[in-house]
Order: C-alpha cells, then structure tokens, then sequence
C-alpha cells in the first residue's frame, strides 16, 4: 500500500507543478465563447450614442432618419467582417516593413487593431491609425464623463420635480454640481482602472451589456408610451425646419455624426476576437456574435430613435433620458439613468484599457531595468482577500489618465456636439478605410477587380460622409463654445 500512495502523491504533486494551459503563441489560453463576445460587442456598441439618436431622427425627419441608421449599421458589419479576416495574418517575409505574404504558410496573431495595421501595411500607416485610435478612444472617456454627469444632475432633477412640480426653480442644475458629479464619476474610475488588463473585465462587459439593455427598453418603453397616450405621431419628413439651409445642413452634419458614434465598435474588434477560444475558429464565433449584436443593437436603435421622435418630434431632446421629456413615473426615469451610470463605468473601461495596455507596453520596452514601471508590490486590501499586484507606474499614468479626461469634459460639457464630433472623426479611416485596405492586402485582390471597385467604393461613399459629419459637428462645437 505504501508504495502506490507514494505513487499517487507524486502525480498529484506533478500535476500541481504542471505549467498552465498556453495557447498557440505562449500565451495563457484563451477562454472566450460566444456569450462573451456579444456581451463585449454589446458593451462596445451600445453606449452613450443611443441617447442622442432621438435628437438625430428629428433632425433628418421620418424619412431619412431611420435610413441612415439601417446604412450604419450595414457600414459596421460589413467593417467587422472585413477586419475579423485580418486577426491572422500570413507572416511577413521581411518584418513590419514588408508586407509581403511568405510562402511557409505561418501566420501570426494580430493582437490588436495596430497589430494588424503593422503586419499587413508597414510603419507609417501605424503611425497615423495609432494617432487616431487613440484620439478617439481618449475621447470617448471625456464623453462618458460628460454623459455621466448629466444622468446623475437628471436623477437628482426628477425627484426634485416629483416633490416640487415641474419646473420649479428650486430643482435647477448649476455647473458647479455638474462639475462635482464629474469628479465623483473620476474618482471612481481610477479606482476602476487597477483593473489589470481587457481580459480581466469580462465580468464588467457582462453587467454593462446588462445595464444597456435595460436602459434602452426603458426608452423605447417610455417613448411608446407617451406615444399612445398621446394618441399622435409627431414629427415630420423633413425634421425640424431651421431659419437658414446653412443652419439645417450643420444640423444634419451632426445628426450624421450622432449616429456614427453610435454603432462603429471596429476599433477594438480584434482586441475582442483575441479573448475567444481557437475552437471553433475565433474568426466564426466573432462573425456570428457580430451578427447577433448588430441586429440587437440596431432594432433597439431603431426603436429608441423613432418612438422617441414619435413622441416629442421636433422637440426631441438632445439626451433622451436627461432632456426631461419623460419625468413621471420618475422612480423608472431614476432607474434608468442608474443603468446609464453602471453601463458607462464599465464602458470607460472598455476603451480605456486599450491605451492602458499599449502605454504599459511600450513604457516597460523603453524602460527594462526600471524598477518604477516594472516592479510589482504586492498589497493587501483587505483582511482575507489576495494580495493585488501594485504598480507605481500604472498607477501614476493611469490617475494622470482619468483626471485629464474629467478636465476636459469640465471644460466642454456639450454632450451632442462632443459625441458627434468623435463619432464624424473617426467614421471613415478607422471604421472603413482600414479594414478595406488590409482586406485587400491579406487577400490578395488585384486591381480593378469586381471585389476591388466594389470595396474601394465603399470606401470612397464613407470618406464623402465621414467629412460631412466632421466638417459640421466642428462648426457646431466652435458655436456652443462663443456662445
């Protein structure tokens, strides 16, 4: 007996000792699945876009509103195909540099959006889709924050309005509170960001896929609502009439932009296929969560946009939940403007770690010996819990992060314009540009092709939109800012 438990004990002590699964590349394996991917997408897509998109019907009216949202979301899943196809990619036979596909047949892992602009364009298109990505991702924050204050002034105005009356002087919001709700919405964020890494926050895409679900049915519920109740249909085909055609055509500009912010999660798509499982291929699980979100989302959209435009027509908030077109029941109004809350917390994260990730990177490659960025303290939290992995580099940069976001929403606190503006920036580059261009080198379509003329006018109808957006959400910013 003694020597078969001595036996038993050494294989339980071998399998102890065994390293951890490691993927194809060394990597720890990957454990996403298909509920995963959608609650990332979900969490990626539906964020603080849908809150404008009642604003964005009225202004192009019943007709070309709900077009452009259906053009949108045909624009974000043909983009997501495209770059799903560029997660693996033939390795280059000369590095970065050289694009060129080599003929052993290996491929290599594109981790990231850049990693895949590296691999399949060189250097200098990095460059300048690094500047953009990232732009865009700072800026979303300085737009949660924006967004997060105005649902918490909202929370605090309905319960005002319910014990006061409508419109009742005493229940008005000075900047200084929206300034402090800000910075409880900071604070909070840095506490969030010691969040490791994207692969760590699972959880956090779940409640926040969660949260915008619930809050987007509260909208479409509450539009339907006052809809019927009303017994009419407002609005009009050609949305809310300006003074001058200079006035509407900006108008539309930032209606465009509005709902280009909306969908476009492509940006950290790849970030999303890398956290899936190889079997079945990561490409195919991502393409049917790409699918399943796109047509989620986008019914809600729909949904959310027109019953809201149904209800108030031309004067349609700029913000569903917070213009206070709705305040009775305002308990529901609260709850929905807390889901607001919770969804952008982890929404903030979302695109967050994507710069934390690549600062962390590059500052450990720079700075190898430093004990600064690589050191690890381990400290205890609380009594019972696991030690949490201390640095003083992440935690310097990402604090400096979160607090120069909140100093800009302080500074322009223009939830529409803002929101429109990031969305118009990045719509054609990132969002179509790219992925047509990397499609086209990782699959070798020649010139003056079908699939070639059909891709490259794709490409040259979003550069035409892209612009328009861009050029009349600056001209709506440079407005609410001189007033």
């Amino acid at each position: 007996m003694l020597p078969s438990h001595r036996g038993s004990q050494s294989i339980e002590l071998a399998a102890a000792a065994s390293p951890p699964e490691l993927d194809d590349d060394g990597r720890a394996a990957r454990t996403g699945n298909l509920w995963t991917c959608m609650a990332h997408i979900i969490t990626g897509v539906i964020g603080a876009g849908v809150l404008a998109l009642s604003w964005s019907v009225a202004q192009l009216g019943w007709v070309a509103g709900p077009i452009a949202m259906v053009c949108f979301a045909g624009v974000t899943y043909v983009s997501a195909v495209l770059l799903s196809h560029c997660y693996r990619s033939p390795a280059a036979a000369g590095g970065p540099e050289e694009p060129s596909l080599s003929s052993s047949g290996k491929t290599r892992r594109n981790y990231t959006y850049m990693d895949a602009v590296a691999a399949l364009l060189g250097r200098k298109h990095t460059y300048v889709c690094g500047a953009l990505q990232y732009l865009y991702l700072y800026g979303i924050g300085v737009a949660y924050t924006i967004t997060t204050a105005t649902c918490l002034g909202a929370i605090k105005k309905a319960n005002c309005y319910h014990g006061h009356g409508r419109g009742a002087g005493r229940c008005g919001s000075d900047a200084d509170e929206q300034h402090l709700f800000m910075l409880l919405f900071g604070a909070a964020q840095v506490v969030l960001s010691f969040i490791p890494n994207f692969h760590s926050m699972a959880w956090l895409s779940a409640v926040a896929a969660a949260m915008s679900f619930t809050y987007a049915t509260i909208g479409l519920g509450l539009g339907l609502a006052k809809t019927v109740g009303d017994g009419a249909i407002r609005g009009g085909v050609g949305g809310v009439p300006m003074a001058t055609t200079a006035q509407k055509v900006w108008r539309v500009a930032q209606a465009v932009g509005d709902i280009a912010f909306a969908y476009p999660y492509t940006i950290v798509l790849l970030e999303i296929q890398d956290t899936l499982r190889s079997s079945p291929p990561e490409g195919e699980t991502l393409r049917k969560g790409n699918v399943v979100a796109v047509l989620a989302t986008t019914f809600f959209y729909l949904c959310v946009g027109c019953f809201g435009y149904a209800a108030f027509g031309d004067a349609a908030p700029g913000n569903l939940l917070t213009g206070f077109g709705f305040y009775e029941p305002y308990w529901l109004v609260d709850f929905a403007n807390a889901c607001i809350v919770l969804h952008l917390l982890g929404g903030y994260q979302f695109f967050s770690q994507q710069i934390f990730t690549v600062a962390d990177r590059w500052l450990a490659a720079r700075f190898p010996e430093s004990a600064f960025v690589n050191r690890t303290y381990g400290v205890r939290v609380a009594p019972g819990l696991p030690r949490y992995g201390l640095n003083l580099q992440r935690l310097c940069l990402r604090t400096a992060y979160v607090a120069s976001t909140t100093g800009l929403a302080v500074v322009f606190p223009y939830f529409n314009e803002v929101v429109g503006l990031l969305g118009a920036l990045i719509f054609w580059p990132l969002v179509i540009y790219f992925p047509v261009e990397m499609y086209c080198v990782q699959r070798r379509v020649r010139p003056w092709t079908p699939t070639w003329v059909a891709l490259k006018g794709f490409s040259v109808g979003g550069f035409a939109v892209g612009t328009f957006a861009f050029i009349g959400c600056v001209v709506g910013v440079v407005r609410k800012r001189l007033g």
